[in-house]
């Protein structure tokens, strides 16, 4: 749908807002920037606490993913719903907000101070003294658990806050017809703040020790103060511009001007979404896609993050690497989303568009195998004569891989699994989106996590379970490619009928 007779040329691209709507629009856009802005922050500061603590490394995150993140994901839904049995929608909102609120503020004023105090060393000491060395990760979970608090309330920054507050009230208060224009700026106002959020992790990680500062030992305890001073201030801000949306009228009480069914019957719990999926190869094509770019993403990010922590054992250090990979991924996605996402899906077939990401995260991946494994080999001289050391070459192509995996998929792999349920029917497309969106990433994140525990038990370190890494990406994006390759002349044989 072209804007350009309502707003003109420059205007429908730019900014495509009728003034009458800026009361509305801003205030959400506000919110929805500060909320990914908290998101970047929390992601780079969570994996610079839990790789970098006494005793812990990499190795922590599969365990914490598996046996603290899942179940604290069941127990934050269940109290979500509570709320809503018993709050209005729009208190539901500042109840959830503000546990994250008293959470970091807690963190950082309590429980990062005495954690030595709060940490059971002696109790992880007896148990690396008896358990078997793979399973350390487990040990350095327990141990440092207020670490571990702080990443599980960092995920579920993105899931509560981000999937089921903001979007859930989006989703209430915008029309389909408002969404087309509302909603290509939040995806880049979700960049932008990406670019800020990693600039700013960056610069206060650079931050040297301030004795006039009435907070903190270390310079690093003073950072992570600032840090969740930052995510506190943004957490209230969001409070005080989602209530002017109500007061103004834009709220939850506009709901009702836009929803039509909600299409509640569609929700369907695990065992429900395999029966479906299994019904149409057409879906289940889709849901391999979305489960191995799951499942490649996550096995490579801890080999790469532990890799990480061997050139910047220092978590300021760590932080404002993580911080500057942060940047490089919302460059990149706006980039993308400009100047080559649009172009690729008018003027190359689906299946071209679905190849890339593919393709992206299989040639990076290789290249950071590569040089991790093979350090005396070949890769290895090449490093040494451009200078650097083959691990530096590494956490450069893992980086790589990253930043162009997370800008692939927030343009050209969603786009095209998006369009992959356009000819299907209604029914199919909604429960096959529900079956898929409740299925594919719990699957590819769990399998990753649940696949790291199984190699750490048996080898004993991520440099031992390495080569599997690289065997099980490589087995991955074939069976990406092959699934994307069979959709592609599904979709064509769809799109011919239907049209």
């Amino acid at each position: 749908m072209s804007y350009a007779k309502e707003f003109g040329p420059l205007r429908a691209f730019l900014w495509p807002i009728h003034r009458h709507e800026l009361a509305k629009f801003v205030p959400m856009l506000a919110i929805f920037f500060l909320i990914c802005f908290n998101y970047s922050i929390l992601r780079a500061t969570k994996d610079a606490l839990v790789v970098t603590a006494p005793s812990s490394g990499a190795e922590a995150i599969p365990f914490i993913k598996v046996w603290a993140i899942l179940p604290c994901a069941l127990g934050m839904t269940f109290l979500y719903t509570r709320f809503s049995n018993y709050l209005k929608r729009e208190y539901v909102f500042y109840a959830m907000i503000s546990l994250f609120l008293v959470f970091f503020l807690l963190f950082a004023f309590f429980l990062y101070p005495y954690r030595e105090q709060l940490h059971p060393n002696a109790f992880a000491n007896g148990l690396e003294e008896s358990w078997p060395i793979g399973c350390h990760g487990f040990i350095a979970m327990l141990r440092n658990w207020t670490f571990t608090l702080y990443y599980i309330m960092s995920e579920m920054w993105s899931t509560i806050v981000m999937t089921v507050l903001f979007w859930g009230f989006a989703n209430e208060v915008t029309s389909v017809h408002d969404a087309r224009r509302f909603y290509v700026i939040l995806g880049v106002a979700a960049n932008i703040a990406a670019i800020l959020s990693g600039w700013a992790a960056t610069a206060l990680s650079y931050h040297r020790f301030d004795p006039g500062l009435p907070f903190g030992t270390d310079a690093w305890g003073q950072t992570l103060v600032l840090l969740c001073g930052i995510v506190i201030l943004n957490c209230i801000a969001c409070m005080l511009l989602f209530r002017y949306l109500h007061r103004k009228g834009h709220g939850y009480q506009q709901a009702s001007d836009y929803s039509t069914s909600k299409d509640s019957s569609f929700r369907m719990g695990l065992r429900k979404s395999f029966i479906y999926l299994a019904r149409s190869p057409y879906l289940i094509c889709i849901a391999v896609i979305v489960v191995m770019y799951n499942l490649s993403l996550n096995i490579v990010e801890v080999v790469w993050k532990d890799q990480v922590k061997q050139i910047y054992p220092n978590p300021s250090d760590f932080n404002a690497y993580m911080g500057q990979v942060l940047t490089s991924v919302g460059i990149v996605a706006t980039l993308i989303a400009i100047f080559v996402s649009g172009n690729v899906l008018r003027r190359f077939s689906w299946t071209f568009g679905a190849l890339i990401t593919p393709i992206i995260v299989g040639v990076t991946g290789l290249l950071f195998f590569a040089f991790t494994l093979f350090k005396e080999a070949p890769a290895g001289l090449l490093t040494v004569l451009a200078g650097n050391t083959p691990i530096m070459i590494a956490v450069f192509f893992g980086a790589m891989q990253n930043c162009l995996a997370r800008a692939s998929k927030y343009t050209l792999f969603d786009a095209t699994k998006e369009m992959a349920f356009i000819p299907l029917s209604r029914e199919s497309k909604l429960k096959g989106k529900a079956a898929i969106d409740g299925v594919g990433s719990r699957l590819g994140k769990s399998g990753g996590s649940i696949i790291h525990q199984g190699l750490l038990v048996v080898l004993g370190t991520i440099a031992s379970s390495t080569p599997y890494v690289a065997l099980i990406l490589l087995t991955s994006i074939a069976a990406w490619v092959i699934a994307v390759r069979v959709l592609g002349k599904k979709f064509y044989a769809l799109e011919t009928t239907s049209g």
